[in-house]
């Protein structure tokens, strides 16, 4: 009884599993979307430069954060003229606004997900100058070591947004409003987490 008691006593004297700090690998990182074009196809394009953090608490995942910033001259179609079209000021408008970021504010376990693998992450993003509310539907496909033994956690994330929310209204209704949002994500864990301010 005695030796239950003093293991009981151990237990709850070890500190909880602290969440941890992860930096996005901008090589495993792009944002992907797709938008109708005048109802005859809907053709996509990619962000593929992605920058930020994410703080991971395994064991309560809804404690978790991130914040991401979004490179937006670096979009790529394939077509360097609609790129330079899209990076104009009657789209991006990347000379007035190079990036865009997301910062979450809270996460939401899937109740019905018994393994935690699922959420919904609710953020602010701003975009093209004007800050909105967005919801990502999030799911952790694996955390473990890569290819070089980091530890690293992969996702899937996707959201809808309309375009004319953040001031980005040229040729509608023609060109679609909605936007479609896929994006594939892996963070490293820090070498160097960052340290609370003193």
């Amino acid at each position: 009884m005695k030796y239950l008691i003093a293991m009981l006593a151990l237990l709850l004297a070890l500190p909880a599993q602290a969440a941890e700090t992860y930096m996005f690998d901008p090589s495993h990182t792009n944002i992907d979307w797709r938008i109708n074009h005048f109802g005859f196809s809907n053709p996509s394009g990619k962000f593929a430069r992605v920058e930020g953090s994410l703080t991971l608490d395994e064991q309560k995942p809804e404690n978790s954060k991130v914040s991401a910033t979004i490179a937006i001259a670096n979009l790529v179609t394939g077509i360097d003229k609609l790129d330079e079209h899209l990076k104009s000021p009657d789209f991006f408008d990347i000379a007035k606004f190079p990036t865009a970021t997301f910062v979450s504010t809270k996460v939401a376990v899937n109740q019905n997900d018994s393994i935690k693998r699922t959420a919904k992450v609710y953020g602010t993003l701003t975009l093209h100058g004007v800050a909105k509310p967005v919801v990502l539907d999030v799911t952790l496909n694996k955390i473990g070591d890569n290819m070089l033994k980091r530890k690293t956690a992969g996702f899937s994330m996707h959201t809808m947004l309309k375009r004319s929310d953040f001031g980005m209204d040229k040729y509608l209704p023609m060109l679609g409003d909605d936007v479609t949002i896929d994006i594939e994500s892996e963070a490293n864990l820090a070498e160097y987490p960052a340290q609370p301010a003193k």
